[in-house]
């Protein structure tokens, strides 16, 4: 290798941890706000004010005010926890189920193994989205309905990674000696290719949260989610769309901000652990 590819490595090397470091910073501190949301909020965020509608930024209000007075900086910091919570367990329930079911089919493989791959391919061809409404027709609008919708629609996705990788991974010899020792299937699944499987896991988790994010601010944003008065990141779009027609567009903005912030760093940070963790270049 050449002085010069050496440093052109190092140069991308530096420049992809400091991608890392500031989509991981970014991810950290909407998280951490969200945790201590009644410690910083200057507000509460479904305190109505009439005397302070569609104020704009000032020392009373930083990020101004809405059509009902509340402050929109309050609402910000509370509504960043339900709008984490939600994609998160729709995030883990999808993950924990998807790589079970891709353990059990790399392992058994035969007829559970193509039963398995029909059945995903079957809800493959359904968005997210339309899943979701379909739920709330049935069941009712509401985040509960969103979140099992949600984890069924991102189910697929991480089982079909996950499984080609188990099948890779069920095929090399080291598997093959355990099974000459005896090991129990379960045993090997558990203690060895689970592990082996965690950081894959970890990147399709990173990712997946940014996209269930935006789409959970979606379902709220068209009525389905969560209901007014609660503080959501994507109901305050909605709710901003009056205020937009006013001239004062901050509460829409500033929320619609935040949600595409914090997709990005979350997509950003899933492809520097990509790198990182499977040696992905991409």
């Amino acid at each position: 290798m050449t002085t010069f590819q050496l440093a052109l490595n190092t140069r991308v090397f530096r420049r992809g941890n400091g991608v890392l470091i500031t989509s991981g910073t970014v991810v950290a501190l909407v998280v951490l706000l969200a945790v201590c949301a009644p410690l910083v909020a200057p507000y509460d965020p479904e305190a109505v004010d009439p005397t302070a509608v569609y104020q704009g930024g000032s020392a009373a209000h930083w990020l101004g005010t809405d059509d009902t007075g509340r402050d929109i900086l309050s609402r910000l910091l509370y509504g960043a926890r339900l709008s984490l919570f939600a994609p998160a367990v729709v995030t883990v329930c999808a993950s924990a189920v998807g790589t079970a079911l891709a353990l059990a089919a790399a392992w058994l493989g035969g007829w559970y193994d193509r039963l398995l791959s029909g059945l995903l391919n079957v809800v493959f061809g359904f968005p997210g989205l339309i899943l979701a409404v379909v739920g709330a027709a049935v069941f009712g609008a509401g985040l509960r309905v969103a979140v099992v919708t949600l984890s069924v629609a991102y189910l697929p996705y991480v089982a079909r990674t996950v499984r080609g990788a188990a099948q890779r991974e069920v095929h090399l010899p080291y598997v093959a000696a355990l099974r000459m020792l005896g090991m129990s299937g379960r045993r090997i699944c558990l203690r060895h290719l689970l592990p082996a499987l965690l950081p894959l896991v970890l990147v399709q988790v990173t990712v997946s949260f940014g996209y269930t994010l935006l789409d959970v601010a979606a379902f709220s944003f068209i009525g389905l989610g969560a209901q007014p008065p609660t503080a959501e990141w994507g109901l305050m779009v909605a709710q901003g769309a009056s205020g937009v027609l006013a001239g004062r567009a901050e509460q829409s903005l500033y929320a619609g901000l935040v949600i595409v912030v914090f997709v990005i760093a979350c997509t950003l940070l899933g492809n520097g652990l990509s790198r990182r963790l499977l040696g992905d270049d991409r």
